[in-house]
C-alpha cells in the first residue's frame, strides 16, 4: 500500500481590504448596566428620538392628506366618467331614432325629388344635431377634466407650500 504524504497546509491569509471597503474592526463590549452614558450622548440621543417622532407625525399626516386626496380625485373623476357615459348614450339613442324616422319617410316618399329633398332635410338636420352634441360633449369633457384636476393642483400647492 502507498501511503499518501500529506504536505503542509499554508495558512489561508485574508485578503487586504479593497479600496471601496470598509475596514473590519471589533466594537468593544460594554456591560450597559455598569456603565453610565455622559449626559450629552444622552442628550443627542434624546433630540435624535424627539425628531423622528417629529418627522413621523409629519409623514403620516402628508400621507393621510395624499389619501384623501386621491379618494377626492377618484370619486369625481369616476362620477364624471358616468355623466360622460350617459350623455354619449342618449346622443345615441337620439340619433339613432332619428335614423328609423329617417328610414320611415324614405319608405313613404313617391318621388326621387322627395327622396332628394328628404335626404338633404335630414343631412342638414343630423349635422346641426351632431354639432351640438359635440359641443355639449366637449364641455362636459372640459368641466371633467377641470374638476378632476383641480383637486390635484391645490394639493400640490399646499404640499409645496409647506416646503
Amino acid at each position: 500500500m502507498a501511503e499518501a504524504t500529506a504536505a503542509p497546509k499554508a495558512k489561508a491569509s485574508k485578503p487586504a481590504p479593497g479600496p471601496f471597503e470598509m475596514p473590519k474592526f471589533e466594537m468593544p463590549k460594554f456591560d450597559i448596566p455598569n456603565i453610565e452614558m455622559p449626559a450629552a450622548f444622552r442628550e443627542f440621543a434624546e433630540r435624535g428620538v424627539a425628531q423622528a417622532k417629529d418627522n413621523y407625525e409629519k409623514m403620516k399626516a402628508a400621507a393621510e392628506e395624499a389619501t384623501d386626496l386621491l379618494e377626492t380625485t377618484y370619486s369625481t373623476a369616476t362620477k364624471g366618467a358616468s355623466d360622460y357615459g350617459l350623455k354619449v348614450i342618449e346622443a345615441a339613442r337620439a340619433n339613432t331614432n332619428a335614423a328609423f324616422d329617417f328610414a320611415g319617410e324614405l319608405l313613404a316618399a313617391k318621388t326621387v325629388s322627395e327622396v332628394v329633398e328628404l335626404t338633404g332635410a335630414h343631412a342638414r338636420k343630423q349635422f346641426e344635431t351632431m354639432s351640438q352634441q359635440g359641443k355639449e360633449l366637449s364641455a362636459l369633457m372640459q368641466k371633467l377634466a377641470s374638476e378632476t384636476t383641480e383637486p390635484i393642483k391645490s394639493g400640490m400647492t399646499k404640499v409645496f407650500g409647506k416646503t
